[in-house]
């Protein structure tokens, strides 16, 4: 099915299935991939190439480059195994590398992770490492007094949370994303904190939601941080959570990323697991609940993952990467759209006010607004086929400011549409939903207080 307004768009999921398909068994060979990241767990992926120096070295890189980029977002992971080919080793080693062509990937990972980022050659096929994705249940307590915190960029939420229910919440304004002084961002949290607290006899534990990524409940990169140097980020950010924690009680707590929250959100309202749950806004973000109902602690930054294989395709200005899901799931992607619908934005206009302009066009009822979203329901279709290479997938939640409106019900239908069209045995298997605004919000307090088990 044509994306209308983007007719250059290659899905990557048709990309790896055309390959798959042309792959004879005369010229094959196995290939896994596998990507390590924190305590040793690894993901692997397996499939079957063109045999090394048969001619098609080119189109097996072509193919496997994007799909090693994407289990890097995915699952994250600061050393890379390529099983099997040699000559695939070597070009992916020279581009993951300091100067190479993904140096923005590796100097992300190196961070995140905190380790020297590799790639390492496995001769032999036999000896590729083991599965090992150290899932564990997080989430869903609902006992005790509980404190949910929620930072977000503009605002904070904070709910007091007892046996499940919501006995407090409040929104406070805040710019953390304009203040250079970790004491600000500090301050912020442990008011929220001690408000929360105010309304309980006491706090048993204290869940937090925030953009960013988190390991061991240290802050790795958050985007609420920005303005802060890296000296006082290291002494003074990366561990803050758990300082207010302890300022409150020393009471248990676990940080989370806001996809991942948001995801359980939707679990624990859908009553099922196997969610993917993806916000359309500034960027995209991601969260996941598998199938065992656990948050897994995999990077799941699906915007900086391939969606389309094109390398005429829109750049991300941050990563320096093409076709990646930043500009196809967010406000980047109405921007992109409008001119190929013939609808002129003001230049001074911010991009959140772009967005605005296109979707009062949607509720006049202009067919073009309506192109715009019926480009990236298609975008969002063939985008669910390939992230399900790599998750489990039984339901998928969107959000955020783009799926707002009559908007989000188009990018839904259309995404439904190429399922059923292209991929039924998907289809069949999936549901795809927009969560209202008031579930949404009361379910996120809740899972985020839910988060940290009372030992």
């Amino acid at each position: 099915m044509q994306a209308k307004l983007d007719p250059k768009f290659i899905p990557m999921i048709n990309v790896i299935n055309d390959y798959k398909a042309k792959v004879t068994t005369a010229e094959s060979q196995k290939l896994i991939i596998a990507v390590e990241r924190n305590k040793g767990y690894i993901a692997r992926f397996e499939m079957e190439i063109f045999r090394d120096g048969t001619g098609h070295e080119e189109e097996t890189y072509g193919v496997c480059e994007r799909i090693i980029k994407t289990l890097l977002w995915a699952y994250g992971g600061y050393r890379v195994f390529v099983c099997g080919s040699r000559a695939l080793y070597e070009r992916i080693a020279k581009d993951y590398s300091i100067g190479g062509a993904r140096e923005f990937d590796v100097n992300f990972m190196s961070r995140v992770y905190e380790s020297p980022f590799e790639v390492i050659c496995v001769e032999n096929i036999a000896d590729a490492p083991k599965e090992f994705l150290g899932c564990a249940p997080v989430g869903r307590h609902l006992d005790g007094c509980r404190i949910g915190f929620d930072a977000g960029g503009s605002d904070r939420k904070v709910s007091a949370v007892v046996n499940g229910e919501t006995v407090y919440s409040e929104e406070v304004v805040w710019h953390p994303k304009l203040k250079t002084n970790p004491e600000y961002h500090y301050e912020g949290i442990l008011s929220a904190m001690k408000t929360a607290a105010s309304h309980m006899p006491r706090v048993d534990a204290i869940g937090v939601s925030s953009a960013g990524v988190y390991i061991d409940n240290k802050i790795m990169v958050a985007s609420l941080f920005i303005k802060v140097s890296d000296e006082d980020f290291e002494k003074k950010v990366k561990t803050m959570y758990l300082d207010v924690a302890r300022e409150i009680g020393n009471v248990p707590v676990e940080v989370a990323n806001d996809g991942d929250v948001t995801a359980l959100a939707g679990a624990m309202s859908l009553e099922d697991n196997g969610v993917l749950g993806v916000a359309m806004g500034t960027s995209e973000a991601a969260g996941y609940v598998d199938e065992s109902g656990n948050i897994t602690g995999w990077l799941n930054e699906l915007a900086f993952a391939p969606v389309d294989f094109c390398s005429e395709a829109m750049v991300d200005e941050w990563s320096g990467d093409y076709g990646c899901g930043v500009k196809y799931f967010s406000q980047d992607a109405v921007i992109k759209l409008a001119p190929a619908a013939g609808i002129e934005l003001d230049d001074s206009l911010s991009p959140a006010e772009k967005l605005k302009v296109v979707q009062g066009l949607m509720e006049q009822g202009d067919i073009r607004a309506r192109q715009i979203y019926e480009t990236i329901g298609v975008y969002f279709g063939y985008a669910i086929a390939y992230y399900s290479m790599f998750y489990e997938i039984k339901h998928v939640l969107i959000m955020g400011r783009v799926t707002s409106g009559e908007g989000g019900t188009i990018i839904l239908d259309k995404a439904n549409e190429v399922l059923k069209t292209e991929f039924p045995e998907i289809a069949e298997k999936t549901e795809l939903h927009i969560p209202d605004e008031k579930a949404r919000r009361v379910g996120q307090s809740v899972a985020a207080a839910s988060l940290p088990e009372i030992k």
